[in-house]
């Protein structure tokens, strides 16, 4: 092995271990829910090349409407699935677009765009 092909190589791994990092470790710290109306848990999730926060904590039995901001343009971002809860809703851009559901057992729940290259998730813990 040259040295040319020991840099590539190295260089390689280096660029693998950061995109997995980047896509599946990094950003994952839970953001809680605003209390809303009527005990209703409120999230504000930005939609601009991924989710922001990309992980949200709520509540089992509670209602949680999630509201996502679209800034993005880009065809993949038009569209929010949660596929737990049966919801699938077109997001136009500039818009703020409401999903709204009520979670009654505790767990991991993941939205995604249409494409599912965009991926989020919705942690539900025991009240």
């Amino acid at each position: 092995m040259t040295l040319v092909e020991g840099t590539v190589l190295v260089a390689s791994v280096a660029a693998i271990g950061w995109i997995n990092w980047y896509f599946f470790i990094a950003g994952r710290q839970a953001a809680p829910a605003a209390a809303g109306e009527h005990g209703r848990q409120d999230v504000l999730v930005r939609v601009d090349g991924g989710y922001s926060p990309s992980t949200v904590q709520v509540e089992a039995g509670r209602p949680v409407r999630l509201r996502f901001d679209r800034a993005d343009t880009s065809g993949c971002s038009e569209e929010v699935v949660v596929p737990a809860f049966g919801i699938r809703k077109f997001l136009p851009t500039g818009t703020v677009t409401s999903v709204e559901f009520t979670p009654s057992e505790a767990g991991t729940y993941e939205f995604t765009c249409g494409m599912g290259m965009l991926r989020g998730r919705v942690v539900v813990t025991r009240g």
